[in-house]
């Protein structure tokens, strides 16, 4: 453990602050806190890039009386205090839960520890891309996870039995969690690299990308390139707001589902032939 972290405090009136923190979850994994005017975000890592990505998001909304501050500190292990607050999680078929929790018999278990600072399950869009691997996803399917964080949600295709399973996230430690993540679950992925969707010439029957709703438009066309005729994508990480440009984007797929929790859209597309 660092002997210091980064503390970046969101402050803004109460009615803003489960919108704000739902921002926050969508755009970092990071340990979040939240209380009733405040939203503190604490990684080991430099908060200064999502502190100005934050500032640029709400700076488009009529959100007003927010202010912004970053610090570092001395660490005081809080990331014991946090593990200690992350209770399991159902979702569909699966049953995320620190590995000091015991698993359960009739669930596809996944360990996740929120010690490693990525995503554990919690929020709207990856709870919401867990029922939709639950409900689509077929064992002998290839699988990449797009903007893979923690690797949750390659880890529940490999429980659930794809064939293969590659993962890729432009973020140097994300790719390290995910790592350690599979290997915490005693499972094996088939590739990792740190970089974008484009990089592989690979395609695939079952594409993810939990990511912001303007990086999917932006990636969406890598995204359908590496999709194989009649296979699907899940999309997520999708405001409800700008649930447009995203439908616009892939409007030339079949949508087959959608989920809207908590303001979050995960949509599930097809690609004809």
């Amino acid at each position: 453990m660092n002997d210091e972290y980064f503390e970046l405090t969101i402050t803004t009136d109460e009615k803003y602050t489960d919108f704000i923190s739902d921002i926050v979850c969508g755009i970092s994994d990071d340990g979040v806190e939240v209380d009733k005017e405040k939203i503190i975000v604490r990684s080991e890592n430099d908060l200064s890039s999502l502190n100005e990505q934050l500032k640029e998001i709400l700076s488009d909304t009529e959100l007003k009386n927010i202010t912004f501050k970053l610090e570092k500190k001395e660490n005081s292990d809080w990331v014991r205090a946090y593990k200690n607050s992350v209770e399991p999680i159902d979702a569909g078929e699966f049953y995320i839960h620190p590995s000091w929790y015991e698993s359960l018999d009739n669930k596809i278990n996944i360990k996740i520890d929120p010690a490693l600072a990525f995503g554990s399950g919690h929020h709207a869009t990856t709870f919401s891309c867990l029922n939709m691997i639950s409900k689509y996803l077929n064992p002998e399917f290839s699988v990449i996870d797009v903007g893979c964080g923690s690797g949750i949600l390659a880890l529940a295709a490999k429980k659930k039995g794809a064939k293969s399973v590659d993962l890729c996230d432009t973020d140097l430690q994300a790719v390290q969690s995910a790592k350690e993540n599979f290997a915490l679950n005693n499972e094996t992925f088939d590739n990792i690299w740190e970089g974008s969707a484009g990089k592989t010439e690979k395609q695939y029957d079952f594409v993810l990308a939990n990511i912001i709703a303007d990086v999917l438009v932006m990636i969406s066309n890598d995204l359908k390139k590496i999709t194989k005729d009649d296979g699907l994508i899940v999309l997520s990480g999708i405001l409800d707001k700008k649930s447009d440009l995203v439908l616009d984007a892939f409007k030339d797929l079949q949508l087959l589902d959608k989920i809207l929790k908590d303001e979050w859209m995960t949509l599930v597309y097809k690609k004809g032939r």
